[in-house]
C-alpha cells in the first residue's frame, strides 16, 4: 500500500501538506476554513487500520481538504470498497472535490455535503469510521455509530490528546463501553481507537 502509492495521490498529498503548513504558519484564514488536517503518520495509521477492517462500509466524518480521505482511499482501493465522507464547509468541499479529481479517486469516494449527524443514522454495516469533526459532537457521533458497526469494526477519533478536555465525555463513554475494546494511541494529536466486539 505505501510502497506503491500512485503518483497522482502522492502529489496531491504533498500539495495539501504544503497548504496546511502555510495555514498553520500564517493563521490568516477564518477558523472554520483552516484545513487542520492530520499529519502523515496519522494518515498512514488510518490506512493500516482501515486495510484490516472487516467487510462493511468506510465512513469519514470531516473531509476537510481530503488529505485523510486520500490515505483511506489506499485501503479502500486495496479492499475493493468505497468511502462516504461528510463535510459542512463549502470551501472545504470545493477543495476536497479538487483533491479527489486530481488524485483520480472520485470513483471510490462520495462526498456528502452537510452535517454528518443529519445523515449518520442511515448508514449501517460500518466497518471503519474516521471521526474528525467538531469535538462538541463527538459523543453524539460515537453513540450513533457504534450500534451500526459490524463486529470487529473500528471507529477512530482524532485529537483526543490535544483536545482531551473537549473530548472528555466521549472518551469516558468509549473507554468504559462494554460494546467495544478501546484505547488511546499517542500518534499525531492522539487517536481513540475503538473496536466493536
Amino acid at each position: 500500500m505505501f510502497q506503491d502509492i500512485p503518483e497522482r495521490i502522492a502529489k496531491r498529498m504533498q500539495y495539501l501538506e504544503r497548504l496546511d503548513a502555510e495555514h498553520r504558519k500564517h493563521g490568516d484564514m477564518a477558523h472554520f476554513d483552516r484545513l487542520r488536517q492530520v499529519p502523515p503518520a496519522t494518515g498512514k495509521l488510518l490506512a493500516l487500520l482501515a486495510a484490516g477492517a472487516p467487510a462493511g462500509m468506510f465512513l469519514e466524518l470531516g473531509t476537510s481538504g481530503g488529505y485523510s480521505t486520500l490515505w483511506l482511499s489506499l485501503a479502500a482501493r486495496a479492499a475493493g470498497r468505497k468511502i462516504v465522507t461528510f463535510e459542512k464547509s463549502e470551501t472545504k468541499i470545493r477543495l476536497a472535490r479538487e483533491t479527489l479529481k486530481a488524485a483520480e479517486v472520485e470513483s471510490i469516494v462520495e462526498i456528502v455535503a452537510g452535517d454528518a449527524l443529519d445523515h449518520l443514522a442511515r448508514y449501517h454495516e460500518v466497518a471503519f469510521c474516521f471521526l474528525d469533526v467538531e469535538k462538541s459532537v463527538y459523543l453524539s457521533c460515537y453513540e450513533t455509530l457504534v450500534p451500526n458497526m459490524v463486529p470487529g469494526g473500528l471507529v477512530v477519533a482524532d485529537n483526543v490528546i490535544s483536545h482531551r478536555d473537549d473530548c472528555a465525555a466521549m472518551l469516558k463513554r468509549a473507554l468504559t463501553d462494554t460494546r467495544v475494546d478501546a484505547l488511546i494511541v499517542p500518534v499525531g494529536s492522539g487517536l481513540l481507537v475503538a473496536r466493536k466486539i
